[in-house]
């Protein structure tokens, strides 16, 4: 029989009892150890000497149980006396977790509302269970389950403890699309967050099924879409199905892709009289017949806005009208130049940064207290907050602040470990035993600078770098930059000699262009060549060690243009980098050396295959004296030749050159491996050259040099890449239709792969 028709038994008495009425001259409380009287009857609302009812008595008995204090309660009325006896909930004593490993204590205590020290409630506890078994189901374990057990201490005290079942992660076995005509499911599983399980997956969390990811997933299949023209594009559906034995998810999305829509006519108008519209049409990138994309709109609108601001219009807002022809599957825009409301920001409040310093993120923004109000301006400064890297979330919003016409920006971030420190040991035939050692903190001190160290030896070499950079030099758009470098060889890379290499190098870097960035550098080098054990006693590399250590002192700079920094195409991209760095500046060196490299990639065949081209090439000119070996260029410019395994020799002695110039030619396409391997293929094929050499009479006559003049070498090869846990990896297979005697081949090699 419940406590409630307990109380209605005691208090009623009997049938006849509901008419009956009470008027008690004292009250009695009994049973209560921690809470005070007063407090009890304050949740019994009954006063001395005041008439009450039954269904009144009942109601107190109602309010002093659902306090949440009490275990039970009993109200007995006794004459003129009322009694209360009550059974208080213990205390909390400690709260406690046992069998959790994939979630921490610190964590899951972030989840519960139960405390130390509190009145302990069944039903929060309850309710904590629940919340964390969502919190596992979250991490991809729905099958975990949490109990909480009470154990009975003295005092009236009790240890709550949260038995845990965490169960298996429950994997994404299979990712399927329905109603995609134009990209397949291959290049679709590409886009999305959520991976099928795969090679190493218990080192990879992206398999495991998430339901909020899902969620973002759709969103990144409409941007995908709508990018590439497909306006009408939907997912008209999800379905999660769970196997059979409930160890593994089936997702499908269901997608509608509609046509492919590109621009039509693009017009300019003005409603505002100081805003040429002929003007701001200029500063357009778009043309009529490209595939329409939101994205060039969103960064049209951008670009009119900027130079309103630069021409001192304030409000200026750009409306894109659009006109959509279904018959020629167009859309025209007509960007309309109109005067905003005035409002203005009265601050910018930001919360959840305890090591990043608030300057850090202000400076994301390109408006302060007191400026117009400009709703992109605020998008694209949350953009670059979440560019940073240093937050696991960040959230901006405006409000109205303290008039109609003031605007309060909220920051909200939540940070995430940015440092980092690594160790690895390594084995080769040629070098032997190998370690390293890397700190990397992206965050340094909170300031947002970021700074590097790292350790590597062998038993031919030793290299050590502290590499610094701060990318708001005296708060301007100007990165500053500190690299310094020491390496000692032992006559490795097919030298016949050692060398002691060291470098510092500051550098201030900013844009000149949308796409342009220009870095200007000082270098102070040292470098030392001894230990020399060739053939040649008198010959070039000799001669060149006989110098022992220089100095050089030079002035540089570095020129790039990436039209990735706009991505107004998403399916292609052009770097162009030049560079020239001019020694003579003092040292002991007086030379100029140059080097240029363009890269272009795109891709065809609905995206599943990538083509990539790049020419690059390098020229040293000593102005006084001769180059050294540890000047010119020795590195692997094409692939299949190790490094300094080609170029001019004397004997067998690899001199490296004065020159060189590379042409390469590559193609990624899928093996038709299941995707969540992470592993595709690839074709390249290579041409390139090193080749002059300075030298005195004498150390040519010492020996005959060979390939002194260009001569080009072929390579052909095919590749493997793999998105390793580890990292993206690649695998050369390379043959060399052409070669010069001297060159050393390198059939196969393994690299970490970069983005050009």
């Amino acid at each position: 029989m419940g406590l409630g028709v307990i109380a209605a038994l005691l208090v009623f008495g009997s049938g006849q009892a509901e008419a009956q009425t009470y008027r008690f001259t004292s009250v009695s409380i009994e049973g209560n150890q921690r809470i005070e009287p007063g407090t009890i009857l304050s949740y019994a609302d009954i006063s001395r000497g005041e008439t009450v009812s039954a269904a009144e008595l009942n109601e107190a008995y109602q309010r002093i149980l659902g306090s949440g204090l009490f275990e039970e309660v009993r109200i007995d009325p006794q004459g003129s006396r009322l009694v209360i006896e009550v059974t208080e909930y213990p205390t909390i004593n400690k709260i406690a977790f046992e069998g959790n490993k994939r979630l921490k204590d610190e964590e899951l205590r972030g989840f519960i509302e139960s405390e130390p020290r509190q009145v302990f409630s069944p039903t929060r506890a309850e309710r904590d269970a629940s919340v964390l078994a969502e919190a596992y189901a979250q991490n991809g374990r729905v099958s975990a389950r949490v109990t909480p057990k009470v154990i009975k201490r003295s005092e009236n005290r009790v240890d709550l403890v949260f038995e845990i079942f965490e169960g298996d992660n429950i994997e994404i076995q299979r990712v399927g699309f329905v109603g995609n005509r134009v990209y397949s499911d291959r290049r679709l599983r590409r886009v999305i967050e959520s991976k099928q399980a795969g090679l190493l997956r218990a080192l990879v969390e992206r398999d495991t099924f998430v339901e909020d990811r899902i969620q973002f997933d759709k969103q990144l299949l409409k941007d995908f879409y709508q990018s590439r023209g497909y306006v009408d594009f939907r997912v008209t559906g999800t379905n999660a199905e769970l196997a059979r034995n409930r160890d593994a998810y089936f997702v499908t999305f269901n997608v509608q892709e509609g046509q492919q829509f590109r621009f039509g006519e693009i017009t300019t108008v003005s409603d505002v009289p100081e805003a040429d519209p002929d003007e701001f049409h200029d500063v357009l990138k778009i043309r009529p017949g490209v595939v329409y994309s939101p994205t060039l709109v969103e960064k049209s609108i951008a670009r009119m806005e900027r130079l309103a601001i630069d021409k001192g219009i304030n409000f200026l807002r750009v409306e894109p009208r659009i006109t959509r022809n279904d018959r020629e599957l167009t859309l025209d825009v007509e960007f309309a130049l109109v005067r905003g409301p005035k409002v203005f920001v009265e601050r910018i409040d930001i919360e959840g940064n305890t090591t990043t310093l608030d300057r850090v993120i202000r400076r994301q923004f390109d408006v302060v207290e007191g400026d117009p109000f400009n709703p992109r301006q605020i998008r694209e400064a949350a953009e670059r907050i979440r560019a940073l890297g240093f937050f696991e979330s960040a959230e901006v919003d405006a409000r109205e602040g303290s008039r109609p016409d003031q605007v309060i920006v909220d920051v909200d971030v939540e940070e995430k470990p940015t440092g980092s420190l690594s160790f690895g040991a390594s084995f080769s035939s040629t070098a032997g035993l190998g370690i390293s050692l890397g700190f990397s903190e992206r965050n340094f001190l909170g300031r947002g600078q970021s700074l590097s160290a790292s350790i590597a030896a062998s038993a031919d070499a030793a290299n050590y770098s502290i590499n610094f950079r701060e990318p708001a030099f005296l708060g301007r758009d100007v990165a500053f930059g500190f690299a310094s470098a020491y390496q000692e060889t032992d006559q490795q890379n097919n030298d016949l000699y050692d060398t002691t290499v060291g470098l510092l190098k500051p550098s201030l870097t900013f844009p000149v262009s949308e796409n342009g960035r220009l870095q200007l550098y000082y270098s102070a080098s040292y470098d030392e060549m001894d230990d020399y054990v060739g053939a040649f006693p008198t010959g070039v590399l000799a001669s060149e060690v006989a110098q022992d250590g220089l100095y050089a002192s030079a002035l540089g700079y570095q020129y790039s243009y990436d039209t990735r920094r706009t991505g107004l195409d998403p399916n292609s991209g052009v770097l162009l980098s030049f560079g020239q760095e001019f020694a003579g500046v003092g040292g002991d060196k007086d030379f100029i050396k140059t080097s240029a490299r363009i890269v272009g990639q795109t891709k065809v065949l609905n995206e599943e295959v990538t083509l990539r081209a790049t020419l690059e090439g390098g020229a040293l000119d000593f102005t006084s004296g001769n180059s050294r070996a540890s000047d010119r260029f020795t590195r692997q410019v094409i692939r299949g030749f190790e490094p300094n395994g080609m170029g001019p020799t004397q004997g067998n002695e690899h001199l490296g050159g004065n020159f060189y110039a590379a042409a390469k030619f590559e193609a990624e396409f899928p093996l038709g491996l299941p995707e969540e391997y992470g592993i595709t293929g690839g074709a390249f094929y290579d041409i390139g050259s090193i080749w002059d050499i300075d030298a005195t009479p004498a150390a040519r006559a010492a020996g005959p040099l060979a390939s002194t003049d260009f001569q080009a070498r072929h390579v052909v090869g095919l590749s493997i890449f793999w998105e390793s846990p580890f990292g993206p990896l690649r695998m050369n297979f390379s043959t060399p239709l052409e070669s010069e005697p001297g060159d050393i081949e390198q059939n196969f090699d393994l690299t970490v792969r970069t983005d050009f």
